[in-house]
C-alpha cells in the first residue's frame, strides 16, 4: 500500500508521530547545549576561584573584554549556571512528556495498521 492509498486518518496519525519525533529531537539538541555550556561554566568557576584575590580577571563582552572584580564574576557565573539547571530540569521533563506522547502514538498507529491488515477498517 502506498502513501497516497493511506486513509486520511492513518496520514494525520503518522504525521501526528513525526511531529512528537521531531519535537522530542529538538528537545534533546536544547538540552544538550545547555549541559555543554554549564560544563563550559564549571571550568571558568575553576580556574576563577584557582586565580588570588588581587589576579586580574576579565569578561567577554562581545568582542572586547572588561575587567571584573573576582567576586561579581563567580557570583554572575553561578547564577548562571543555577538558572541553566533550571532549564535543564524543564527541558528533561518535556522530553519525558513527548517520549510518552510518542509511546501513546506508536501503539495507536500499530493498531490502526493491525486493524487496515484484517480488513476492518474504521476512521478514529
Amino acid at each position: 500500500m502506498s502513501e497516497q492509498e493511506l486513509p486520511p486518518w492513518l496520514k494525520e496519525q503518522i504525521s501526528r508521530f513525526n511531529q512528537l519525533q521531531q519535537n522530542l529531537q529538538a528537545i534533546l539538541i536544547q538540552k544538550q547545549q545547555i549541559e555543554i555550556e554549564i560544563a563550559e561554566i564549571d571550568r571558568a568557576l575553576e580556574e576563577i576561584k584557582k586565580a588570588g584575590e588581587e589576579d586580574t580577571i576579565y569578561k567577554a563582552a562581545g568582542t572586547i573584554l572588561i575587567k571584573t572584580k573576582r567576586d561579581a564574576i563567580i557570583k554572575e557565573l553561578e547564577e548562571k549556571k543555577e538558572l541553566n539547571n533550571t532549564r535543564v530540569t524543564v527541558l528533561t521533563k518535556q522530553e519525558n512528556r513527548v517520549k510518552e506522547s510518542l509511546k501513546e502514538a506508536q501503539s495507536k498507529l500499530d493498531e490502526m495498521l493491525r486493524s487496515m491488515s484484517r480488513g476492518s477498517v474504521r476512521a478514529e
